[in-house]
Order: structure tokens, then sequence, then C-alpha cells
């Protein structure tokens, strides 16, 4: 450890079941072994995910060892270790989800992902990290708004523009809701040239996602049959349907979908209903599985966030001490977009 510094972490305990479980807590700052970097992290954002592991549900389970929470987190370099070759000090960089995913298609060899004890997590001073498991930021983006992408926006972009099939200047994508995965995809779907429909249950909400660029948009509360209703505004042509709902909505999902489209399937947000496959095989349509993605992914990313001076939609901002407030407010129906939370030296 760094000579007998001190750092703060939040951590939830073993067997965590509830936010109000994690606490705040000072250790030992690391030092880079050979092949690491030492981040100072400025900003960490929440997913779903995250609130899922404090409360005991993650794929079932409760943690079963204490650890530091969330994937999500962007700073600068601030020590390198040895045999470091391709960063260096003041470097601005974000951790990727999978730390072992480099590139190419998900293997079981891609690593454990980060915020999800024992792997390491963001939400702290500091954390030490392969050189590998990390990205340099877009220079574009501010550290809250880089803090958005390891997880979310990665997810999106693999949605849209990792498949067999690309998306394409002047198709139609479906997306459902306005969390974080949704609005990072129109971002991307709109500077991409596409036109989307955005769904939500709040015409508000509806009301925001048009002011962003959604070309056409549906209550799916005042309009069940949202799936058949999306096909029509888009002219029977939705090629991307971005799917982070889950079996509650994929019934829905597969009656939008075009012939030839293909459903990324993301949510887990709700896990009862039922879907018959049934009309894929008749459009010649397919369903990809979607578990966020690649580094060479997440550098893609944010060479298209430059390119195209893309800006993620931050709802807002809380303090390090707040990281309890941040959660309650990312579980909230207020959420629209990401919630970041802000950690300055």
């Amino acid at each position: 450890m760094s000579g007998g510094l001190r750092m703060r972490a939040w951590q939830l305990p073993a067997g965590c079941t509830s936010v109000e479980q994690l606490e705040l807590v000072e250790r030992p700052r690391p030092d880079p072994a050979p092949g690491e970097v030492l981040v100072r992290v400025h900003a960490t954002s929440l997913n779903y995910r995250d609130q899922a592991i404090a409360q005991g549900r993650y794929f079932g389970a409760a943690i079963k060892v204490a650890g530091t929470p969330l994937s999500d987190g962007a700073g600068v370099v601030e020590a390198v270790g040895a045999g470091v070759k391709a960063l260096a000090p003041a470097d601005r960089v974000a951790g990727t989800f999978f730390q072992a995913w480099l590139e190419g298609p998900p293997t079981p060899a891609k690593g454990e992902a980060l915020g999800c004890p024992p792997a390491k997590g963001m939400l702290a001073d500091y954390v030490a990290l392969p050189e590998t498991g990390v990205v340099k930021l877009a220079g574009s983006l501010s550290f809250e708004e880089a803090a958005t992408l390891p997880c979310a926006g990665v997810t999106a972009w693999n949605a849209l523009m990792a498949g067999l099939r690309p998306l394409e200047r002047g198709q139609w994508v479906l997306l459902i809701g306005t969390g974080g995965v949704s609005l990072l995809a129109l971002r991307i779907a709109k500077a991409a040239g596409a036109r989307v429909v955005a769904t939500s249950s709040s015409d508000a909400k509806l009301a925001r996602a048009r002011q962003l660029g959604a070309d056409a948009t549906l209550n799916y509360k005042s309009e069940p049959q949202w799936g058949a209703k999306a096909a029509e505004l888009a002219g029977g042509t939705v090629q991307h349907v971005v799917e982070v709902g889950g079996l509650g909505t994929l019934a829905q999902s597969i009656q939008a979908v075009g012939f030839g489209g293909e459903i990324a399937l993301i949510g887990v947000l709700s896990m009862q209903g039922d879907a018959n496959p049934m009309p894929l095989m008749i459009k010649g349509a397919s369903l990809r599985g979607i578990f966020v993605g690649s580094a060479a992914m997440a550098r893609d990313l944010n060479a298209f966030v430059d390119a195209h001076q893309l800006k993620p939609v931050v709802d807002r901002v809380f303090a390090f001490a707040d990281a309890k407030a941040a959660y309650g407010y990312q579980s909230s129906g207020e959420l629209f977009g990401k919630v970041v939370i802000a950690n300055p030296p």
C-alpha cells in the first residue's frame, strides 16, 4: 500500500440485502501492481444492476463477500505499475465492465465484471485496475458524462452497432423506457442518422424524448398493443429493438420488429411474461443476447462520441457522501437518463 496513505470507499457487506447497509469506510490506498494503473476516480454512475446487487437479488443471490460497488467510473491515472506501456499518469480513463473481454464475441474467459464483489468496484477514491481493463475517455466529455458509458453506453453500442447487421442511416429503432441504456441508444441512433420510436408510461418523459430527437413516441400504458403500433409508425420496418424490459415486454417487441430485424435482448426489468417466438421465424428476424460488451466496443463508442459530439443524458449528480440518496433516486419513477456520483479530488 502507498506508504500509509488512506482513501474513502463505499462498501456493501457480505449478504447485503438493502442499500441501507451500504457504508462509507476508510481503507489503505492501493498501489498499482505490475501491469496495473492506479486510477483516481472523479465520477461514477449507477445502473439497474447495482440496485440488484445491493438488494441481494443479482442472479438470484446475495454477495458472499464484502466489497465496493459500481462498475462505472471515470477518472485520471495517478500512477502506473511496472511494465505498463500504453498509459501514463494524467491520462483520463474509465474502467471496462468486463476486465478480460478485450475484443471479439463473448467467451467464458471474459473475466469478472466490476462492481459485484469479490470483483473490484468504482465507488471509491482510488482503484487499481489492469492496464487492459481501462480505456481512454472521449475528449469531449466531462468525467460525469464519461462515467455513464462503461455499462449502459457500451450496452447500447453493442445493441445497435456491434451485431451482424449494424444500424444503418434511415433505419428505425424502437426504444423501451427512458432509462440510461435507452437514452444513450437514442443519442447513438440519432447521431448515426436513424429514426427512433421511443416508449414510456409518462407523457412528460415522452415529450423530453422528442426534444432529444425521437421521431415518434408511444405511451405503453394508454396503448397496450404498443408493439404493433410501433411497427405501424415505422411503416413495418423496425430494424432494431433495444429490449431493456425483459420477459414482460418481449412479446410486444417481437410484434414490433420488422422483416430481417433484430431484437437486442438486454433487460431484466420485467421478468414475468410469455413470448411466442414464432413471428421471428416468419419475419426472418433474430433475438441476440446482450451483456454489455468488450473493451474494443468501449473504445469504438468513445471515438463515436467524439466524432459526433454526443452528450449522454445526465439526470442528476450527487456528492460522494450522498451515495445512498443517489441509489434512492435512481430507483425512483423520476429517473430520466443517468444518475452520477461526483468525487472530485
